[in-house]
């Protein structure tokens, strides 16, 4: 029973320090799907996201699910650290107890109590093993104390920072394509004499931007449940609108610079495939398709009216319909799991940028300077 105990404890240590290198340290996707982490994820996703949806959907909902990326990277900290401890009392347990405690007998409370001070470097002095393989192991525990301690001091700041990355570039997407963004309105606010030009060196930056989004979520997948700070804001639906107009450039918009435009398609929808296999979500199309014949005729229409021509014939939308097939599956799968909004194509009539509305007055901000060639209604 001793040397099951102690095998079982070994395990137990094995599979805790297994699981937080390749979380932390390894820095790529690990395809195996039984996982401490991925268990731990699914088994509190799930319950999460399931009161979530008893939410009205909206700013209480939002906050509610804002919560879960932070505090479970705690309690899954808590995990391992609480598996480490267990691990190593059963060790002890397993040596027959080999301490010396005052005033008191020894037994697997015991045992668990010198595992917990030794691996959080305590050294309170009132519980001390007594044979050299206690000594050892009680050694060894007090060093991977320290190891954790200084794993969990470099991952924070890491993740703190890829995040910030990520929400900076987001934000950008506000004056330049609406709240929440859209190709329509990406490509509406380019239509300038130099704005053409801007659209090409936007997309090549949301180039860099999604491939670094990839890396960093794949690397580390807690970064996907950590919300932006405007409900109509989210990675996912900056990432669906960069597909959304890529797609329009490459099949419609003249001028428009199509390669580039192929480019950043290419890698915003490996990051979407890929992370929608780190998530196990299965492609599935939307319930509702999210650009009917009819709204692709406002669509071409409102393009139109801001003066960028979209080539028309049977060839060119069936060009987009094959395009959108290759994403948007994907898309919905992710945002219905993580409950996400998936953007629209076209904003809201009279819809606000976030920079334009304050908690106090909703259109307290002055308008911006318009470009040539747009209606000074229509914000830019």
């Amino acid at each position: 029973m001793e040397i099951l105990a102690g095998v079982f404890g070994a395990a137990i240590i094995f599979i805790v320090l297994w699981d937080a290198f390749e979380t932390i340290v390894l820095p790529r996707r690990v395809p195996r799907r039984v996982r401490l982490t991925r268990l731990f994820y699914r088994s509190t996703w799930r319950p999460w996201s399931a009161l979530a949806r008893l939410l009205s959907p909206g700013k209480r909902r939002e906050t509610y699910l804002s919560f879960y990326g932070p505090l479970s990277l705690l309690l899954l900290l808590s995990v391992w650290a609480a598996g480490l401890i267990v691990g190593f009392a059963i060790m002890h347990w397993a040596l027959g107890s080999a301490i010396n405690v005052v005033d008191r007998s020894a037994n697997f409370g015991t045992d668990l109590y010198l595992s917990g001070t030794t691996f959080f470097t305590l050294g309170l002095g009132d519980v001390i093993p007594r044979t050299p393989f206690s000594r050892a192991i009680t050694v060894i525990e007090a060093g991977m104390g320290f190891g954790f301690l200084a794993l969990v001091i470099g991952y924070l700041p890491v993740l703190y920072q890829s995040f910030s990355r990520r929400e900076v570039n987001i934000t950008l997407l506000d004056a330049r394509a609406g709240s929440p963004p859209t190709a329509a309105e990406l490509l509406r606010r380019h239509n300038t004499p130099q704005g053409l030009d801007a659209l090409q060196r936007l997309l090549r930056d949301f180039e860099r931007w999604a491939a670094e989004l990839l890396e960093s979520h794949i690397s580390y997948p807690v970064l996907a449940y950590f919300r932006s700070q405007h409900v109509n804001q989210s990675w996912l639906g900056a990432l669906t609108t960069l597909l959304d107009a890529s797609a329009l450039v490459m099949v419609g918009i003249e001028g428009g610079g199509a390669r580039q435009a192929q480019l950043t398609f290419a890698i915003a929808r490996h990051a979407v495939v890929d992370l929608a296999q780190v998530f196990v979500t299965p492609p599935r199309s939307p319930a509702a398709d999210r650009l009917s014949p009819a709204e692709f005729s406002k669509l071409r229409a409102r393009l139109a009216a801001a003066g960028l021509h979209f080539l028309e014939g049977g060839a060119v939308e069936a060009r987009l319909l094959e395009l959108r097939r290759m994403y948007e599956p994907y898309v919905n799968s992710l945002a219905d799991y993580l409950q996400v909004s998936i953007p629209p194509w076209m904003p809201a009539l009279q819809a606000k940028d976030n920079w334009q509305t304050s908690a106090w007055e909703k259109s307290s901000a002055p308008e911006a300077p318009q470009p040539a060639g747009i209606a000074a209604d229509e914000h830019f």
